[in-house]
């Protein structure tokens, strides 16, 4: 009876109503392979506006940063370093290699362990240590820089994140033999003479090194941009080396006017400001809550750069793995309650819609997805590792070890 009334309608009619069924039918597909929870928030919600309900809890955060540390402590391989990708659906690991997302996974578990020590992760740390120390070497005028077993060439990056190993390690270890204590300030001493003669003519810093001399060369990138700078500033203001200042502050200023001005100048949405990003926002931090002189702008900066990120960048619609992101954003909430800055609502809305969507990426996490939901969470593999999009079942190290950051800063400053 359905079908005679339709066919009794006017051929415009029709053709409205077939193509009203016909979008249904692309937004159900849409929906089953994209839908998330996040995308009913974000139109319910006005987290641009600080409007919204806290969904994360205390109790989530801690959940899902246990099985995230249970993953990469599960992935260190004897020797020291990492499993670079896991795939739960396969049962497979990847033959992929990434020395700079090595490092930063070994900078991932100081950091944990700073936060929550124990003597498996003290353990871990010290493999990660052991591991990096022995493949380096000890250049002229003595730096040193990291030849990783697979790299062809050597990248600044590398040599910035065991440099903020060392940094956060040492900050953490009240116990340390005298002995251990000075080899891994000799070490870390090293890598920032390294990180001194990589420092590039604009103040930015040559890319990478030649393995055999740890000469520096390569243009500048702005992902070893930020992490260089991350690396100096830590050591300053945490480990006593106030003699980086000059250096900080000289490229700190070139990194805001070329990755972050100059950058959004030719493009709004620069892809060199979105790699300089997390690192920048990080450092910024670290500055404008120091007692350098002069480091007000950078504050400001890191605000400024959290709204871009949310509003132009428009990170809570991305479709990969952003955990890096709020390794910024979180920085910037706790500037902006530091300041009484009204931001801070919007910025703690981006980070509970965008976190909750991202744990939901964790295998047997507390948040599932109905892909994460229907994984083999009963693998020890794959157990608190992190997808890098809502339905692929790739385990990456340095996906997990961006998020469980921003889950460690969450939980401090946010929850």
């Amino acid at each position: 009876m359905v079908v005679q009334r339709i066919r009794a309608w006017s051929k415009p009619k029709q053709i409205a109503l077939a193509g009203g069924l016909g979008l249904l039918l692309v937004g159900l597909f849409i929906w089953w392979r994209l839908g998330e929870r996040a995308y009913v928030r974000l139109l319910l919600e006005s987290p641009s506006r600080g409007r919204c309900e806290r969904r994360l809890t205390a109790a989530v955060l801690d959940r899902s940063l246990a099985l995230g540390t249970r993953y990469v402590l599960a992935h260190q391989k004897p020797e020291g370093n990492f499993d670079y990708e896991y795939d739960w659906r396969e049962k497979s690991f990847s033959e992929e290699d990434n020395e700079v997302r090595q490092a930063g996974a070994l900078w991932g578990l100081t950091l944990i362990y700073a936060r929550r020590p124990s003597p498996e992760l003290a353990a871990a740390v010290d493999r990660g240590l052991a591991f990096f120390d022995e493949h380096s070497k000890l250049g002229k005028g003595g730096v040193r820089c990291n030849v990783y077993p697979t790299s062809s060439s050597g990248g600044t990056g590398t040599a910035a994140l065991i440099a903020l190993s060392h940094v956060e390690y040492l900050r953490a270890r009240a116990d340390l033999s005298a002995e251990r204590r000075a080899l891994l300030e000799q070490r870390l001493d090293e890598y920032l003479k390294y990180l001194l003669r990589a420092v590039h003519p604009s103040g930015l810093w040559f890319s990478g090194y030649d393995l055999g001399s740890c000469k520096p060369k390569g243009e500048p990138s702005p992902y070893s941009d930020g992490e260089a700078l991350l690396a100096l500033v830590k050591a300053a203001k945490y480990v006593g080396h106030r003699e980086l200042l000059p250096t900080i502050m000289k490229s700190a200023a070139a990194g805001k006017r070329l990755n972050i001005d100059r950058a959004r100048e030719n493009d709004a949405d620069s892809d060199t400001t979105k790699g300089y990003y997390q690192w920048s926002s990080m450092a910024f931090f670290e500055l404008a809550t120091s007692d350098f002189p002069d480091t007000r702008v950078y504050g400001d900066t890191l605000l400024e750069l959290a709204d871009w990120i949310i509003d132009t960048h428009h990170i809570l619609t991305r479709t990969r793995n952003t955990g890096y992101a709020f390794e910024g954003i979180v920085h910037a909430y706790a500037l902006a309650k530091q300041r009484n800055d009204p931001r801070q609502a919007k910025f703690a809305c981006a980070i509970d819609i965008g976190l909750e969507r991202l744990i939901s990426w964790q295998v047997g996490g507390p948040l599932p997805n109905r892909y994460t939901g229907a994984s083999g969470s009963d693998d020890p593999q794959a157990r608190g590792g992190v997808q890098n999009a809502a339905f692929e079942p790739g385990l990456r190290i340095d996906v997990v070890q961006h998020q469980m950051h921003a889950t460690l800063l969450a939980r401090q400053y946010v929850y």
